[in-house]
């Protein structure tokens, strides 16, 4: 039997065979990167979807609207805030209908929790931009995050109040999932440090009105109040509660973390919220060249109308996460090449120095102490001490 026309039959299909794929490979690369973006966009929480808006649009300033070299095309969908149900059906829907490659956003826990068996089961990296508590990143191994874990941040507290000589402290944290990591973290260093709880409460979500809480605080006797509250206006009738019923007056610290005094809070505050402690990743004071410049171009995209805070640096961040990776991989989004690329990833960013930790795929960075105080004709959250390379420690 003469087996060459075969041969030759099965060498042609194999050469066509190779380059269909080098062909359909070629054209993948040339497409858009799409990203889906859920975040809540309007209603109460959507100044936390604007922040994720304008950072991301800081990074596409910046790059030229691609990421690693290829389009990138950003698809937003409002899940109007914390909606889980409502998040896994958006999810959906821009996996199937849309054809993202990516997933992102996700400012709330229940949110990217929801979202998680999506990423999962469609294989799509999801980049959580905020969703701070401890446990988010185990829900999906497709799942990455660029904000911080509230114990990241409860810990360094707790630690830096006992070795400054605070010796008793009242907690006061919202009934919640976030509010319960903030005071079990915040106790855990304390109390190793020496430290003493003299009183603790925790008060409904969506409360603004302090005034019965204050009491009991005030009446304890404590040198400092330990605070977890939701960005916004129960933050600010808090300090205006504080300042009002002479707290500091009376020799009582306030303690907090992230997201107590953003530029926009302050604003809203006023001088009510001078001499406020909070401990953080990042602060619109931080002196560095590069926040200077993520600064001017975050004045750029917003019109000047807002001002950027903690979670527009972690949209940013993880936008240039995301670029950084494509680059890595040759300039392919196909999902497992991407999480190998996230793990160990090194930026510089706006906040300082940070690393994805190649085990947990969560930031590992330092964490700021950090004091409101007078700032020309404004106020401004001044970072005055710091904890380096902090990893999470709920891992």
């Amino acid at each position: 039997m003469n087996l060459r026309p075969f041969l030759a039959v099965v060498g042609l299909s194999a050469s066509l065979s190779t380059t269909l794929l080098a062909t359909t490979s070629a054209l993948a690369q040339d497409s858009p990167i799409k990203v889906g973006v859920v975040a809540p966009m309007s209603g109460e929480f959507g100044v936390y979807g604007k922040q994720i808006e304008n950072g991301i649009n800081v990074f596409l300033r910046e790059s030229g609207d691609l990421v690693g070299g290829r389009k990138v095309q950003i698809i937003y969908r409002d899940n109007h805030g914390p909606n889980p149900a409502l998040a896994k059906r958006l999810a959906q829907e821009l996996v199937t209908n849309d054809k993202v490659d990516v997933l992102a956003g996700f400012a709330f826990t229940p949110d990217a929790m929801a979202a998680a068996p999506i990423a999962t089961e469609s294989k799509r990296p999801l980049i959580a931009m905020l969703s701070a508590t401890s446990s988010v990143v185990g829900s999906s191994p497709y799942l990455v995050r660029t904000s911080y874990t509230i114990p990241q941040t409860a810990w360094p507290m707790g630690q830096w109040a006992a070795k400054s000589k605070i010796k008793r402290v009242f907690t006061l944290v919202s009934d919640y999932g976030p509010g319960y990591d903030a005071e079990t973290w915040f106790k855990k260093g304390f109390t190793e440090g020496g430290g003493e709880i003299v009183g603790e409460v925790r008060v409904p979500v969506k409360n603004k009105d302090f005034a019965p809480f204050l009491q009991r605080i005030r009446d304890a006797k404590p040198d400092a109040v330990f605070t977890f509250l939701p960005a916004g206006e129960p933050i600010i009738a808090f300090m205006k509660g504080f300042s009002e019923r002479g707290m500091a007056q009376a020799g009582i610290k306030l303690l907090a973390t992230e997201g107590w005094a953003d530029d926009d809070t302050l604003t809203a505050a006023g001088d009510a919220a001078i001499g406020a402690i909070s401990t953080g990743y990042y602060s619109t004071a931080n002196p560095s060249a590069l926040n200077k410049q993520f600064l001017a171009n975050y004045q750029q995209v917003s019109g000047g109308k807002l001002q950027p805070n903690f979670i527009a640096v972690a949209a940013y961040d993880g936008m240039r996460l995301l670029s950084d990776a494509v680059k890595r991989t040759g300039g392919k989004s196909e999902a497992d090449g991407l999480m190998a690329a996230f793990k160990g990833a090194k930026l510089d960013s706006p906040r300082g120095p940070m690393t994805i930790d190649a085990d947990t795929r969560d930031v590992v960075q330092t964490i700021y102490v950090r004091r409101v105080e007078k700032s020309g004709a404004g106020l401004k959250n001044v970072e005055f001490d710091q904890f380096v390379s902090v990893k999470d420690p709920g891992k």
